[in-house]
């Protein structure tokens, strides 16, 4: 069975990310979106806010599974896991100027393999940080992120 890892803080979860994780769905036997929690950070939601809603948008996929996990490096979390691979979804350049090294130090640490997956181009401009932004200052966020992740974000963030 090939398992992947599709690391992340998913604060919130995006169309993007939910794109991915069942696009990555279709391609191993099972996806564990792995929902890495610093609690040194303060987030708009916690790990578990962040699992139940991520779970309720994926519930039609049974070869998906939503953990978080604390603290960890994620090759931990993927050693622990069993899995030998990675998803990350790309949007853009910048994305992958970033992604790069962690893929090559995680490759280094426990020979860990990164698969980057190109985001579909009609989510590229969309990123967790720049929703909450937008929403925090009263604009429309329907359509970046799902119908319950929406009033969710509302109902969290004040408005400026």
């Amino acid at each position: 069975m090939t398992r992947v890892v599709a690391p992340g803080s998913y604060d919130p979860v995006t169309v993007g990310h939910l794109d991915v994780f069942r696009r990555a769905a279709a391609l191993f036997d099972e996806v564990v979106v792995a929902i890495l929690h610093n609690p040194a950070k303060q987030g708009t939601f916690t790990a578990e806010e962040r699992v139940s809603l991520i779970r309720d948008e994926v519930a039609d996929l049974g070869n998906v599974r939503v953990e978080a996990f604390a603290n960890r490096l994620v090759v931990d979390v993927c050693a622990d896991l069993d899995a030998q691979v990675m998803i990350k979804g790309l949007r853009s350049e910048t994305d992958f100027s970033y992604e790069w090294p962690m893929a090559l130090m995680n490759r280094h640490l426990t020979r860990v393999e990164t698969i980057f997956l190109p985001g579909d181009p009609r989510h590229e401009h969309i990123s967790s940080s720049l929703v909450k932004e937008v929403a925090r200052f009263g604009g429309d966020i329907t359509g970046l992120v799902p119908k319950a992740v929406r009033t969710a974000l509302l109902e969290r963030l004040p408005r400026s």
